[in-house]
């Protein structure tokens, strides 16, 4: 191996044009005591080996990623490893990448909206809600919708477990889903529109079966593989009257009478059906009495709360199930002619 001081040398134009910096800044790192020169000839000008260029290159590299000088002069000193400083550096951009999102989210929603300063401040204060805020923020909702509420006992708590879950690296859309929610949810309208949804939904004879205990226990526990069986039915294009659909259905209408301890006669299954055919008519008129409101909270209830809280935990929510389906399900649900 040749001796060092006979290995080729660059002067300080070329040492800059192979590391990618102006002369001015290769000067500038070795007055710095950063990266200095190999050696100086005769004339007192600066050279450069090519290991010297090398960390020229990286001094480059890491100012381009807006590492500071003085965690440069660690890494090269020995304090540090590159492994070490890279991994530090980029969870400082990633946090910086994370701002930046929060900090798009509320734009984007401000313009939007056409927001005022008041807006913007509220929506900042919601990006920058830590884990544990967020949390009371909801609490504090449900509280005060669910306070002298008259629905079953229970029903407000099994609600209260659908709540967001913002991840720790959101993005955007989820982040400007938690900007309407927390917005609505501290907003006092917002509230008793919910609460006045929930009493005129669940206060009845019917509302309150479906809100109790042991029906909810049904529809999101023990029944749901019985709806999966049944719709699995449903996109297989079996027709409602077929072995198969009746089966499955009764099935699942069974199961549902049992919730109430109600025997599945033929009366209960024709109830049942018309029940069903209903549904499109109630659903369409629901979103014709919202169009026409001039409330803008009347339309945001229960149903956007829940969309909104699908958006920010990355799961999916159907508000309207196609009308075909509900169709499908009352012909099926018809007791058969025998049976009358």
């Amino acid at each position: 191996m040749a001796p060092m001081h006979n290995q080729e040398l660059y002067p300080i134009g070329d040492a800059a044009r192979r590391s990618g910096l102006s002369v001015s800044a290769v000067r500038f790192y070795a007055d710095e005591g950063l990266v200095e020169p190999t050696r100086l000839n005769e004339a007192g000008h600066r050279l450069y080996d090519i290991d010297t260029i090398a960390r020229l290159e990286l001094v480059r590299t890491l100012r381009e990623l807006d590492t500071d000088l003085g965690e440069i002069r660690r890494l090269l000193e020995g304090g540090t490893t590159l492994h070490e400083l890279l991994t530090t550096h980029l969870e400082i951009v990633e946090r910086q990448e994370r701002t930046l999102r929060a900090r798009r989210a509320v734009l984007r929603t401000l313009i939007t909206q056409g927001g005022t300063t008041a807006q913007a401040d509220l929506m900042h204060k919601l990006v920058s809600m830590t884990d544990e805020e967020r949390e009371q923020t909801i609490d504090d909702f449900w509280n005060d919708v669910g306070e002298g509420l008259d629905v079953p006992d229970g029903f407000v708590d099994r609600l209260r477990t659908m709540r967001p879950v913002l991840p720790a690296d959101p993005t955007a859309a989820q982040l400007e889903a938690w900007i309407e929610l927390g917005d609505l949810v501290r907003d006092p309208a917002f509230r008793d529109a919910v609460r006045t949804y929930l009493y005129q939904t669940y206060s009845t004879d019917v509302g309150r079966e479906v809100a109790s205990a042991r029906f909810q226990d049904f529809m999101y526990e023990s029944g749901v593989p019985l709806v999966e069986e049944v719709l699995a039915v449903y996109r297989a294009g079996e027709p409602p009257r077929s072995p198969r659909a009746q089966h499955t259905v009764t099935r699942f209408m069974e199961a549902a009478a049992a919730v109430s301890d109600t025997p599945l006669t033929p009366r209960l299954r024709d109830r049942m059906a018309d029940a069903y055919r209903r549904i499109p008519d109630l659903t369409r008129q629901i979103a014709e009495e919202e169009a026409a409101s001039e409330d803008p909270v009347y339309g945001h209830t229960h149903g956007r709360y829940l969309s909104l809280v699908a958006a920010i935990n990355g799961t999916e929510y159907e508000e309207h199930v196609e009308d075909s389906l509900y169709a499908w399900m009352a012909d099926a649900m018809r007791a058969p002619a025998t049976d009358s």
